[in-house]
């Protein structure tokens, strides 16, 4: 079921098993939202994580903050899963690697959800040079892919993330993903 490495909406499993209904059910009334979006997370050693956010609304709601806030989660997924492997015993601290202006420009504007085609043509510059900017930006942080090293960058104090505003009015229900993250941004 979470065999792939991108983040798995709930809506897009088969719940159409007496098992999965039923597991389904009990999950409900246990407290667990009837919605929800896992993001799997591969530490730098070959852990494994799976980082959960789960709401109780309905389909069109969800589909409004998955759309706004998608990015979000996989973000503070991968903060959330940095601050747990920081209390494994027996664990090395990573070492400071600096990025060049040219992989910070990448991640950055990679981090506002932008194609690999826009970012090259802002900074001037081929696909294939962009991509070889954050695969280096990649391998200096440590990260197993292009999301983990933004959120490497992120955590660092690399790069910067300004959340956009939500789609979310502010009376739906009480979720106020916006409001969380900058919560925590100022913290920081």
């Amino acid at each position: 079921m979470f065999s792939k490495i991108h983040p798995v909406n709930w809506k897009e499993l088969d719940w159409t098993s007496k098992a999965a209904r039923s597991f389904l059910r009990e999950a409900i009334d246990f407290g667990l939202g009837n919605q929800g979006l896992s993001i799997p997370i591969r530490g730098p050693h070959g852990q494994y994580a799976l980082f959960t956010v789960n709401h109780t609304c309905s389909d069109d709601e969800w589909e409004k903050i998955i759309q706004y806030a998608r990015r979000d989660f996989i973000l503070i997924a991968h903060m959330f899963n940095k601050k747990a492997l920081e209390l494994e015993p027996d664990k090395s601290a990573e070492p400071a690697q600096s990025l060049s202006p040219r992989e910070t420009e990448t991640l950055t504007l990679l981090s506002l959800g932008y194609s690999r085609a826009q970012p090259a043509n802002t900074l001037g510059i081929s696909e294939h040079t962009l991509r070889a900017f954050a695969e280096s930006a990649r391998y200096k942080l440590g990260a197993v892919n292009t999301i983990h090293a933004v959120a490497a960058a992120f955590s660092r104090g690399l790069i910067f993330f300004r959340p956009q505003r939500a789609l979310v009015s502010q009376h739906d229900n009480q979720f106020r993903l916006g409001q969380i993250t900058r919560c925590i941004l100022r913290r920081r």
